[in-house]
């Protein structure tokens, strides 16, 4: 058995990448909060050790891996209903010279674009321009949920820490009722766009494995008081999806041992979500006003006055508007917005598997993992560590994280049995202040829906129904007020005083 231990170890350590020491800094600092950076290190460290000889060999009895495993993610198994679309079925096809909009990225939120301009427009094209295939980017990479956005208290925390960074101007008072505001902004448009999907299946039919079962999110032991807080807030200020729930309660709806309560978002729901986008793409298709272009990559934009020169792969397109549907990819396109959009990488893997008792149908997120079941197996993941623009939307998984997830799979679902087959990474965007970007780029016609924190379901549909409906000039409820989630906020993007950032210009 030591012998079998140290070859393990030895495997481990050659197959370390750079990217798992980058990793290694997020799992410390979500381990142990609050410590310093030594006494981190030291607890991070003995961690590692504990895990490295012990607890990932003795997975070696239970769980296997494919030779190889697929780095294809789960959700993306089969054939692309869009591959390479619209060249199989027409070679002549060509890009149109001029158009309305262009949509670039044919993901959640380019997907809920062609969707939505394919009800309202009434004149006018859409083009959608897709580097690879339809959701073959974050999309298709993640846990399949369908989130109602972050809960009120932590969009009040995130933005709140941003401000006490930011606006020294302000009071502490101020600053604080300011994140209010956000948060209650934020939770407003995010209950909307779940309600919208929900309508939207029923009503279209779409069939992408959609189960309303609500979400179990177990806090970490040492966190129980703000859970305490989290859940009151949401009582307090009318955003009441987020609640409280034994450990006995959540064990039922999950099948997932914890040590104390956990938070449940009730309104939560998992679905396939490449069959979501597929299923957009699909109706939007149908309209004569809409037109979509898989695998040319967008190489450049240019602002030339009353159009935008949109250069791809396969041409120049101009277009009178455009919309960024890129997410993580936004800095690669638009170099003035890193550091404003962060991309963030996170990983999942998907195995043959008994399960243990975890429940299908319900999202699942543990205090270092999370997972779902479906009829076959599971998928587990974890991560979210910041990378450097130039990675965004690479697969580039982690064996290691995947092999210390197994071990979670043990310990929180008791499984007995896993044949892991896929192993994937995604980017995912976050802003500074962690709160989505929904609106302009520019002082024009150059939108984006992004910066959406890895909650996308939460944001990207009615996200992109909000720029639809400002582009046709349409009437309807403002769930994304420019005061909030305009991209002003922040650096270099800014043109004029918002309420994150002073005016420095104008000082």
């Amino acid at each position: 058995m030591p012998l079998a231990r140290l070859r393990t170890v030895i495997e481990l350590v050659l197959g370390l990448r750079r990217h798992d020491f980058r990793a290694a800094r997020t799992f410390m600092d979500s381990f142990y909060p609050g410590q310093g950076l030594l006494p981190r290190a030291i607890s991070f460290t003995g961690w590692a050790l504990k895990l490295m000889w012990r607890l990932i060999p003795e997975t070696s009895a239970w769980a296997s891996f494919a030779s190889p495993v697929s780095r294809t993610p789960v959700w993306l198994r089969g054939k692309d209903p869009f591959e390479n679309h619209p060249f199989d079925a027409d070679p002549s096809a060509r890009l149109p010279q001029q158009v309305e909009v262009v949509v670039i990225g044919a993901g959640m939120a380019g997907s809920a674009a062609a969707y939505h301009w394919s009800k309202n427009a009434t004149a006018g094209q859409m083009l959608v321009l897709e580097m690879n295939g339809v959701a073959s980017g974050s999309a298709g990479r993640n846990e399949g949920l369908v989130v109602m956005g972050r809960y009120y208290y932590y969009v009040h925390h995130t933005v709140l820490a941003h401000l006490d960074r930011t606006r020294s101007d302000l009071s502490a008072a101020q600053r604080d009722g300011l994140a209010h505001e956000y948060a209650a902004a934020y939770a407003k448009s995010a209950y909307a766009n779940a309600e919208m999907i929900a309508g939207t299946i029923e009503r279209e039919g779409i069939d992408c494995d959609y189960v309303r079962k609500g979400w179990v999110q177990a806090a970490n032991p040492d966190a129980v008081d703000r859970l305490e807080a989290s859940t009151r807030m949401a009582r307090e200020t009318g955003f009441a999806d987020w609640v409280k729930i034994t450990k006995e309660e959540s064990f039922e709806k999950s099948g997932m041992r914890t040590a104390g309560p956990s938070g449940f978002s009730i309104g939560a729901a998992c679905w396939h979500p490449a069959k979501w986008c597929w299923g957009l793409m699909r109706i939007a298709l149908r309209s004569p006003r809409v037109q979509l272009f898989t695998r040319t990559p967008v190489t450049r934009v240019e602002d030339r006055g009353e159009h935008y020169a949109v250069h791809t792969s396969r041409g120049v397109v101009l277009a009178r508007c455009v919309i960024n549907a890129i997410e993580s990819q936004t800095p690669q396109l638009f170099p003035k917005f890193h550091d404003i959009i962060r991309p963030m990488q996170t990983q999942a893997a998907w195995g043959e598997s008994d399960g243990g008792t975890m429940r299908p149908g319900t999202g699942i997120s543990g205090d270092r993992a999370f997972f779902g079941r479906d009829e076959h197996g599971v998928i587990f993941g974890s991560d979210a560590t910041r990378v450097p623009d130039h990675e965004a939307g690479r697969n580039q998984p982690s064996r290691f994280i995947t092999r210390f997830l197994l071990t979670e799979l043990r310990r929180q679902f008791s499984v007995a049995r896993i044949h892991v087959r896929n192993e994937w990474s995604g980017t995912v965007s976050y802003t500074p202040d962690e709160f989505p970007i929904v609106g302009l780029m520019d002082e024009k016609r150059l939108y984006m829906v992004g910066g959406m924190a890895g909650s996308g379901s939460g944001v990207s549909f009615n996200g992109a129904h909000h720029v639809v409906k400002t582009i046709l000039g349409l009437e309807g409820p403002d769930y994304y007020p420019e005061r909030f989630f305009s991209a002003k906020r922040f650096g270099p993007a800014r043109r004029a005083p918002t309420p994150l950032q002073p005016d420095l210009e104008a000082e």
